[in-house]
């Protein structure tokens, strides 16, 4: 069975707590992907910024987006995977926090980032559907 480390996408590049939301939208951009970590100084995983946040909860709420940084976008202990955890339990855990985006940890180092997509490939078809579900169920 696939794990962490074979379905995901390395090098996931962090935007740091004190960059502005629109620096973050920017780099989302040219990245061309829809998250990214966000880090501290110290190098550690304070959240994830999507660009669902951004739009909800800074365009959403009449906040300026140059003046609002993501870590202020950034919402208790982020969720994370093992990078030798199975697909299954990359499974159970988007299924268990609704979200459709995992960071990917090694000890407490970054390793990069398993998407939705990732995981689909990765497990058998009646699995996909069932989690593509527990994520569409509010």
């Amino acid at each position: 069975m696939s794990v962490a480390r074979d379905i995901m996408t390395p090098g996931a590049e962090c935007i740091s707590t004190d960059a502005s939301v629109s620096d973050a939208a920017r780099k989302l951009t040219a990245l061309g992907v829809g998250a990214l970590p966000i880090c501290g100084r110290d190098d550690k995983l304070k959240g994830v910024l999507t660009d669902r946040d951004i739009t909800v909860k800074v365009l959403g709420e009449g906040r300026d987006p140059h003046q609002t940084t993501a870590g202020e976008l950034a919402q208790g202990e982020a969720v994370t995977i093992g990078a030798d955890d199975s697909a299954d339990e990359i499974f159970a855990t988007m299924a268990r926090h609704k979200v459709r985006r995992l960071p990917v940890i090694d000890g407490h180092r970054l390793v990069g980032m398993v998407a939705l997509a990732d995981v689909a490939r990765a497990l058998p078809d009646p699995q996909v559907g069932d989690l593509l579900e527990a994520l569409s169920v509010d």
